[in-house]
């Protein structure tokens, strides 16, 4: 009887250690959470082109000065998600004080007419950007189509559109800049113009065999300016591309 009245003091004893250690713990970490050196005052952004740290700030709706152990990175990355610029991020702490943002923006590859003006939309056909009246241009134009009832956020359908964004966004820089439209000349048939002073027409035809005519298109635009000889348009839809002079 004796035996068990210690274990039961004992047991108590170590039940009241237990409860002041947790209470120690927890204190030191409240502490530790509000101190000074673990409160937010930079944010790092990579990957960024188009958005700013004041972005980040305002869309995460996060804070300079509030608690880093406050911030739960998972929310943060979800308000962040919710913009249309942004087609993935990574965020996570930095110890003592900043907060890092990894993003993979959107970028408009192309612009379409709409019945409302134009929409500038990404590689999958997400509608980043809207206007009434058409501006000065760095991506090609898609004409033949007309997106009707879209928005900032939407994605556009139309299966020619998508695959013409396809095949822009397989050919590289350098070439994508010398696209300035792509025309839908009929149903599956399409026919590119490049930026040059007189523009070449690049007879694309069916959209089949993209990665073929992705290859010619970029080995054509290469040694275009190359070329002594003033070119009309280069066809595609031959085994071998036909090149046409003008006479």
């Amino acid at each position: 009887m004796v035996e068990i009245k210690r274990q039961r003091r004992r047991s108590g004893k170590r039940l009241v250690k237990g409860v002041i250690f947790l209470f120690i713990c927890g204190a030191i970490l409240g502490a530790v959470v509000y101190l000074p050196i673990f409160t937010l005052q930079k944010v790092k952004l990579t990957g960024a082109t188009y958005l700013t740290v004041e972005d980040i700030l305002k869309v995460g709706d996060i804070y300079i000065n509030e608690p880093l152990f406050q911030l739960e990175t998972d929310k943060v990355a979800g308000r962040l998600l919710n913009d249309v610029r942004i087609e993935d991020v990574t965020v996570r702490r930095e110890l003592p004080h900043t907060l890092e943002v990894i993003v993979t923006e959107r970028h408009p590859i192309a612009t379409v007419a709409c019945n409302y003006g134009y929409l500038d939309i990404d590689k999958h056909g997400k509608i980043l950007d809207s206007y009434k009246n058409l501006r000065a241009m760095e991506i090609p134009m898609i004409t033949g189509a007309l997106i009707k009832d879209l928005y900032i956020g939407d994605d556009v359908e139309d299966p020619m559109v998508l695959k013409i964004l396809e095949f822009l966004q397989m050919l590289d820089a350098e070439s994508l800049n010398k696209i300035s439209e792509v025309a839908i000349v009929e149903e599956n048939y399409v026919v590119a113009y490049t930026t040059t002073e007189r523009p070449v027409q690049i007879r694309i035809g069916a959209l089949e065999r993209l990665e073929e005519k992705v290859h010619l298109t970029e080995d054509f635009l290469r040694d275009l300016d190359k070329n002594p000889n003033a070119v009309e348009y280069v066809d595609f839809n031959y085994t071998a591309p036909f090149i046409k002079l003008y006479q």
